[in-house]
């Protein structure tokens, strides 16, 4: 017996460059579980997406789904391609299918500058995007995403082409999206600003969203100096490109809205291949089981897949937020993200200013994930 608490990772390399940024970020979890003293990861990989449709037909096979069951967390690269078009079998059907299965309920999208020295690659101007860091917490399993629709027959003569997409939300659901996102902000000293957003002036989803938005932030965080206020989306996505740092704090919003302002924020710290996500099954306290999968937010970008270039960073600081929130291992996530801001940060600012082809350099996913190991084993 080691006494090292184990842990199951399933890896889901998935298509296009998913397998390659994976492996510089399995590459990082092996790294730290040799090191660590405390505990061990057992990583296995899975079929998921297209690759798993062209081996097993469907984008979540049984296997893939009961190993996704069991696990301690999950880290995917990425799915989808043309390859696979949008027939009735498609990769991202297996990403709601597993959301839904393992209800990971609370989707979180950090946006901010992993390093300063990349300010320059925002498209907003540098002196309105420094600053920023915004954490988007998006509802995740329910809404227009998952509610009854209806397609429109376009074929039979005379039809009237009608199509509908139902949106339902109910309390409990606000409720505990809300419970994450306010237990997020309290992680913060001092407590991040918890910015709420819908389209109450229109919708009665986001009315009910506000009112116990609202009341839960009363009456079970009223003392917790948790300061909170409600925005349209509309007006949220305009402040979002004119003074981002405004939402400074946790954005909290339903599944739609979500997506498009997630997506938004995404593009300020200047390449997607920067940026990770979570999406979580419960509260991250450590006090109960919360089973997360974890990714980078770009896509597969088969483009570019196969050609060893694409940015491994965001999914190596997925790797990060796996420590952190489903195991419990804080330690280990700050080193590998200083490690990761060691490689970034420019030589003025005491590192490697290592940078992809995304990011107007020439180093390849391994070399970065050569370096980003090199700093971390100093840290270990």
């Amino acid at each position: 017996m080691s006494g090292k608490k184990s842990y199951n990772v399933v890896v889901l390399p998935g298509d296009g460059i998913g397998p390659e940024v994976v492996e510089q970020a399995v590459r990082v979890l092996e790294l730290v579980s040799s090191k660590s003293k405390d505990f061990e990861l057992n990583l296995k990989s899975y079929n998921f997406g297209g690759v798993a449709i062209d081996a097993a037909g469907k984008p979540l096979p049984d296997d893939t789904r009961n190993a996704c069951k069991a696990a301690d967390a999950i880290l995917l690269g990425a799915v989808g391609g043309p390859k696979w078009g949008v027939g009735k079998v498609r990769p991202e059907q297996g990403l709601l299918d597993i959301r839904k299965e393992l209800d990971l309920y609370a989707n979180i999208r950090p946006a901010s500058f992993p390093s300063e020295s990349l300010l320059a690659y925002s498209p907003l101007k540098e002196s309105i995007a420094k600053g920023t860091d915004i954490i988007v917490v998006r509802e995740l399993v329910k809404g227009l995403y998952y509610g009854d629709r209806k397609e429109a027959d376009l074929d039979t003569p005379g039809g009237d082409g009608e199509a509908t997409d139902m949106m339902v939300y109910n309390r409990a659901d606000v409720q505990r999206i809300t419970r994450l996102a306010a237990y997020l902000a309290l992680q913060q000293s001092p407590p991040a600003k918890l910015h709420s957003v819908d389209k109450a002036n229109v919708l009665a989803t986001s009315r009910l969203w506000r009112r116990v938005v609202t009341e839960t932030v009363q009456h079970e965080f009223g003392d917790k100096g948790l300061e909170l206020d409600h925005s349209l989306v509309d007006s949220t996505a305009m402040l979002m490109v004119s003074n981002p740092r405004k939402l400074n704090g946790i954005l909290l919003t339903e599944n739609m809205f979500g997506d498009i302002l997630s997506d938004e924020s995404s593009v300020i710290p200047g390449s997607l291949g920067l940026l990770p996500s979570a999406s979580l099954s419960g509260l991250p306290d450590g006090k109960s089981r919360c089973n997360g999968l974890y990714e980078p937010i770009h896509g597969s970008a088969p483009d570019i897949a196969g050609q060893g270039i694409a940015n491994p960073i965001g999914t190596i600081l997925s790797a990060a937020l796996l420590l952190r929130w489903s195991l419990g291992q804080k330690e280990a996530a700050e080193n590998i993200e200083s490690a990761v801001r060691k490689v970034l940060d420019t030589e003025q600012m005491g590192g490697l200013g290592l940078r992809t082809k995304d990011l107007g350099g020439e180093a390849s996913t391994k070399e970065v994930g050569d370096k980003v190991c090199a700093e971390l084993e100093k840290l270990l």
